[in-house]
Formats: structure tokens, C-alpha cells, sequence
């Protein structure tokens, strides 16, 4: 059991966002949005950027819940272009849709998704297009029991579809909902909806001591979390330790009564 009082061993699924969490979609974006900033003369930060960026991206979601991710972040990059006075040609526009899959995922993923398949199931539940996931997951290497995307569901977080596709995935897998624990980087698109569906979640803090939201909207509502670590890595240590000390408690339990009959 942690600190807080959350026992990482009852638990016989996670959930987990994708973008943010286990790929630099910051990374991935800023690859495109830098440049193009710099053929237009504009003299701005990846930050500032990303900033400029994110409330227009939750916009297109909300707007066109249809819409295949790559049309969305692409009509996101246009508006930003719109909102800074510079236009994003179709060319430009079209780079950044088809750069999903070229995303970096963050050093720590593949090993620390290793890590936790030996003692749960992982499933996916992402703001992403099916061929996106599939060329990310050529990074990760995840072994996912279930993945669902908003291509699947039709519709973006933090709308509640996935995780209403989430609860008829749970049966199939053998997996009660009590059983179930969300990992997710934003408090936007994935916190708040965990709070409303009381759902329990890690909150996986990659941008750290960062200032603002980066490519991510402020949360939107209530929002809560059970857990914070700064790395994907840090939590797949949290879980071997919680496993560990759960092995160990028989032995210290049979040292405490003596070890012996009576």
C-alpha cells in the first residue's frame, strides 16, 4: 500500500491515455508548429506555441466528435495560425495530421508498459485515430489487452464515450470496475472525466514544474487523483515495491507468531 492509502495490488487492469502520458505529443507537435513559427517570421517558444495551440485542438474535438484525429489537429493548426495572424497552408496543415505516428514516445514507456503487463492488463483509452495508435504502439511495444480510440468511440475526451466503451470492455477481459485504476498525464482530458465516472487514477506528471498547460486546456471541472508521479518509470517502481511488500507479508506474519505448532 502507498503513502496515500491506495493498495496498487487489489487493482487487475489500467487504463491509460496515450498522448501526454506515454508519447511526447508536445514533442511531436512542436517538431511542426517550430518551424512553420520560423518561416513566418514569428518569434515565439515552443511553450508559447503549444499555449496558442491547445484550446483550439479541445475545440475541433468538441465540434466535430467524428472527425478522424488527424483532421482535427490539422484544422487546429490552421486556427492557430488564424488566432496569430499567420496562415497555415495546406501543406503545412496536412504535415502535422500525418505526424502522429512519428511522435516520440517518452524514454521510460516501453519498459515501464513491460513492467506493469506482468501484473495487469493494459488497456488503451486515447483521443487518437486507430492507424495513429498502431504506428505509435511500434514504439511502445505495448502488450494491450484493449484499445480504444476515438475513432472507436466516436467522440473525444473528455466526453464520456470512451469510458462508457471502457465498461463494456471490462466483462470481456475478466475485469470487475472496482478492479480498474486510470493512469493518465492530463487533468483536462482524462481527471475530470475519471472524477464524474469515480473512477480512482494516477496522475502521471510529465511536464513537472513546467509553468501553464502546455499543449493541454486547464482542467474544465472537478477533477482528482489518487496517486502523482513524474514518470511512467517511477509508477512501474511504485507497483514492483507494493508487490514485493505484499509477498513478504506472510513471512514477517509467520516470524511474528514464532513460525512454529502449538
Amino acid at each position: 500500500m502507498t503513502d496515500d492509502g491506495l493498495d496498487l495490488t487489489t487493482f487487475k487492469a489500467l487504463s491509460f491515455d496515450c498522448y501526454g502520458t506515454l508519447i511526447d505529443w508536445e514533442a511531436g507537435i512542436a517538431a511542426v508548429m517550430a518551424p512553420w513559427a520560423r518561416e513566418q517570421g514569428l518569434d515565439l517558444t515552443d511553450e508559447e506555441l503549444l499555449g496558442a495551440y491547445a484550446d483550439h485542438e479541445a475545440a475541433v474535438e468538441r465540434e466535430t466528435p467524428a472527425a478522424r484525429y488527424p483532421e482535427v489537429i490539422a484544422e487546429a493548426f490552421r486556427r492557430t495560425g488564424a488566432g496569430l495572424g499567420r496562415p497555415v497552408p495546406h501543406e503545412w496543415a496536412r504535415r502535422l495530421g500525418d505526424s502522429v505516428a512519428d511522435w516520440p514516445a517518452f524514454p521510460d514507456s516501453p519498459d515501464a508498459l513491460a513492467r506493469l503487463a506482468g501484473r495487469y492488463r493494459l488497456i488503451v483509452v486515447s483521443n487518437v485515430h486507430r492507424d495513429g495508435f498502431a504506428g505509435s504502439n511500434k514504439r511502445l511495444r505495448g502488450d494491450f489487452a484493449a484499445i480504444i480510440t476515438a475513432e472507436d468511440a466516436g467522440a473525444y475526451k473528455p466526453a464520456g464515450n470512451h469510458f462508457r466503451a471502457l465498461d463494456a470492455t471490462l466483462p470481456r477481459l475478466g475485469v470487475r470496475r472496482g478492479e480498474l485504476l486510470h493512469v493518465a498525464q492530463s487533468l483536462f482530458h482524462d481527471h475530470v472525466p475519471a472524477k464524474r465516472e469515480g473512477l480512482p487514477s494516477v496522475w502521471i506528471n510529465r511536464r513537472g514544474d513546467r509553468p501553464g498547460w502546455g499543449a493541454t486546456p486547464p482542467p474544465g471541472g472537478d477533477f482528482s487523483y489518487d496517486l502523482e508521479f513524474a514518470s511512467m518509470g517511477a509508477f512501474a517502481d511504485a507497483v514492483e515495491q507494493a508487490f514485493v511488500a505484499l509477498d513478504q507479508m506472510p513471512v514477517a506474519q509467520d516470524q511474528a507468531g514464532g513460525g512454529g505448532n502449538l
